[in-house]
Parts: C-alpha cells; structure tokens; sequence
C-alpha cells in the first residue's frame, strides 16, 4: 500500500509576546492503514488521535516551536509511544509550553524519515524562528512548510525570534528550488504550490 497525505484541522490559540489570537492550524499525516508520521502537534491531541485511529506512529515531526505547533506534542506522545523530532535552535519556544519535558531526537538539516515506503527529508528553513523546518516528501510531490511558505507568500516575521531576509533567504535557497510541480501543504490555511509562490517572495 502506497503512502498517503491526510489533513486534520484543530483549532485553538496561538500566544507570543503577549497577544494571543485564534487560529486554525493543519496537522499532516503521512502513511497508509499501518501506520503513519505526524507533523505538528497543535493545541489538543484528542482530533489529532482521532486521525490517527488504530495506526502506529512512527514520529511526531514539529515545524517550529511555537505553541500553536507544539501544545499537543507531550500528550501525543504519551498516547503513542512515537518519539517527538524537534530542532533545538526553538528550545527558548519549547521551553515555554513544555517547561517539564523535552524533546526526544533532533531534528536538523537532512533528517530523513522512512513511513510506509516513502521517504521525507528535512530542509532547515530559519526565518519565521529559528529552528524553523520543512519537510520534503519527493516520491509525494510534496513539501510541508510549516509556517515558512504559505498560498501567497512567506510566513509572518514580526515578532520574536523572526526575521525577514532570513526567510525570505531560507525560501529562495531551500523551497523554491524544488521542483514546480510540487504542492506546499502549509501550517495554516490551504495549500499551494511551488510554481505559484515564485512571483510571491520578492
């Protein structure tokens, strides 16, 4: 059975620098009926293991540090057992939601995941934080940004942590270069896709 994209949405709050705001974030799981990867762990493991069902887990991949990314990511890993991939340039961000736990494995640059026969590798793409990662699925035609690159143009830099021609340096040299072909499946909102961003990031 081949490997597969599935989408769950959960909803809650994204706090940073003392303003909170609600918002809508995309959980993505790669795999097939046996078992599956998931990338980020927003607000409430519950819809996220509802997606999952009876399917093993094979890691907890997380974008960036932001608690809108990684609320849920302890407690998915309590109910999973699946060992959470972090890159350790967001510990300051971690550290705030998650004061009492850590990380499992370190996620960098060229981290390569195997699930249900395909394969995804990392790509660091610092900007909208520092640790910020996106995760390159080939065989898939498909890359997950995070909140790096979204339908439209690159990811908000206005706040701690960020900065823009980091960013927009961190897409020029690791997202636009894919092939064009290729959908972006986004932290937020809808996908789009490699072709479509290239007049977007200036």
């Amino acid at each position: 059975m081949s490997a597969r994209i599935e989408k769950a949405v959960v909803s809650g709050v994204f706090s940073l620098d003392g303003q909170d705001f609600d918002v809508d974030n995309n959980v993505w799981l790669v795999g097939d009926d046996e078992q599956v990867l998931v990338i980020d762990a927003p607000h409430d493991a519950v819809p996220i293991l509802a997606a999952i069902g009876d399917r093993r887990v094979t890691a907890i991949v997380l974008t960036h540090g932001h608690n809108d990314h990684i609320t849920a990511a302890v407690d998915l890993r309590e109910a999973t057992g699946a060992p959470i991939w972090f890159n350790p340039a967001d510990a300051m961000l971690w550290n705030v939601v998650h004061p009492g736990a850590r990380p499992d494995e370190v996620l960098r640059e060229d981290t390569r995941f195997r699930v249900a026969g395909t394969s995804l590798t990392a790509l660091h793409t610092p900007g909208h934080s520092p640790g910020s990662t996106c995760l390159h699925a080939p065989d898939l035609a498909a890359v997950f940004t995070g909140d790096t690159l979204f339908h439209g143009g690159p990811g908000a830099t206005g706040r701690s942590f960020s900065d823009e021609p980091t960013i927009l340096n961190s897409i020029r040299s690791k997202l636009l270069t894919l092939h064009g072909d290729t959908v972006v499946h986004t932290g937020h909102g809808e996908d789009t896709r490699i072709s479509a961003e290239l007049g977007s990031v200036h």
